[in-house]
């Protein structure tokens, strides 16, 4: 009975994360260019046809549709799907791996966030403030009423963030963008200042792994610009899942 309920509990999780991956795409899209995400409704935006419920089911419909339009037959990006997909993923593996109710809110907020930011650096290469001011209202709320860390963490967390990237892109001169550094800032007062700055060096180190990867195999040309946030998605998921653990072992290899 625990094995079929803790099933049935799972499917739903992981349910709750293609509706809200699926709604991520539509926050991601219309922000960067400055629509409402309530009006208008759903529609494809080759032949403006209102989308109908069978065309929205997350994952399924753009399966059953072959990655095309129902009428005009444009290609439908695959950004929907991997967003509604991946989001489904991490909630569910958020609330497997939490020990607490606040652990899997945090994990479930820090991959929202990440979601939305990634779709519109995908599309618009840029983290629009609007996202950014929303998700730094419900980390303070969150931060509130639950303490995964403690207040001065937190604080530490966001100063942090903030001033290490804010340094970085007045070195680089434009090497790191300002989207990068507010987000880093707006993450650092959710997670504290270890794990954003654990995300900050995985970030890079994957950035840069995936970076020389593309130059050799020839998927990236030199001084092409490359969204920097997938990077970011990678690195601080990794240090906000494993971080503790990573540094256990890093610890224990030197001593």
């Amino acid at each position: 009975m625990d094995f079929l309920l803790s099933n049935v509990a799972n499917f739903y999780i992981f349910l709750l994360g293609l509706v809200l991956g699926s709604f991520y795409n539509v926050v991601g899209l219309r922000v960067s260019e400055g629509q409402s995400i309530i009006t208008p409704p759903s529609h494809c935006p080759s032949c403006g046809r209102r989308l109908t419920i069978r065309d929205l089911v997350p994952v399924f419909s753009y399966l059953f549709l072959r990655g095309r339009c129902r009428t005009c037959h444009v290609r439908i990006s695959p950004i929907y799907p991997i967003i509604e997909a991946s989001t489904g993923l991490l909630f569910l593996f958020s609330f497997l791996r939490a020990t607490s109710i606040e652990e899997m809110l945090a994990g479930w907020l820090l991959v929202s966030l990440l979601m939305i930011v990634l779709v519109t650096d995908l599309t618009e290469m840029m983290i629009p403030d609007k996202i950014l001011i929303w998700f730094l209202a419900f980390f303070i709320i969150f931060r509130g009423i639950y303490h995964l860390v403690p207040w001065w963490d937190s604080l530490l967390g966001a100063a942090s963030g903030f001033a290490l990237l804010a340094i970085i892109a007045l070195v680089s001169q434009g090497g790191m963008g300002g989207g990068d550094v507010k987000l880093f800032a707006v993450m650092g007062l959710l997670v504290g200042m270890k794990i954003v700055l654990l995300g900050f060096f995985f970030s890079t180190l994957f950035g840069a792994i995936i970076g020389v990867g593309g130059l050799l195999t020839g998927l990236i040309r030199r001084r092409q610009p490359v969204p920097f946030v997938p990077f970011i998605v990678l690195g601080m998921l990794t240090a906000f899942f494993f971080g503790d653990q990573l540094i256990s072992l890093y610890l224990n290899l030197l001593f």
